[in-house]
């Protein structure tokens, strides 16, 4: 397959929010395989597609093994927070798309994802800890909110002058 390139903040491209697919064709199936060989790449835990420049609703999530449990990769089209659970936790998020910086954000512990598979099938899925946590951050891109929209403005303020820096400095 193939590694795609990462739109980096301040690209308008990752406020804007993502398409409903259809279906899950091979069309689909190509995307969702190349954003799990762009994760792979960059030795992440989740990716979606917005953050690759394609506005559909497809994430990849692979937060490997945890305790001694292995897990499967998820490639989900169309995923759909269901519930949220009232119990939070805090965890130090960072983002391919927001290079170099990592915070706290508060996320709920313990979620229901309904979504389709790779295979066009509908799934339902009750994820806890940072299963729970990477999907709610990869579905927030495709509804155009960055992990530093979760912080106090001070912090995103922060952080955002220090991109716009970087990039000034790139040009």
């Amino acid at each position: 397959m193939a590694v795609l390139n990462i739109l980096t903040y301040p690209d308008p491209r990752l406020q804007e929010k993502a398409f409903p697919v259809e279906k899950v064709d091979r069309e689909i199936r190509t995307l969702m395989d190349n954003l799990l060989d762009t994760l792979y790449h960059v030795d992440g835990v989740g990716f979606a597609a917005m953050q690759v420049g394609v506005k559909k609703r497809v994430i990849v999530v692979d937060v490997g093994e945890r305790n001694g449990i292995a897990s499967k990769p998820l490639l989900m089209a169309n995923p759909k927070l269901e519930w949220i659970s009232p119990t939070t936790q805090i965890t130090k998020e960072g983002c391919f798309s927001v290079p170099g910086f990592y915070e706290n954000v508060i996320r709920s512990l313990d979620i229901k994802v309904s979504y389709l598979d790779e295979n066009n099938k509908p799934q339902v899925l009750t994820p806890t800890g940072l299963l729970a946590d990477c999907i709610q951050h990869e579905i927030d891109h495709l509804d155009g909110i960055l992990f530093i929209d979760h912080l106090s403005s001070l912090k995103r303020s922060l952080i955002v002058q220090k991109l716009l820096r970087k990039k000034k400095n790139r040009l």
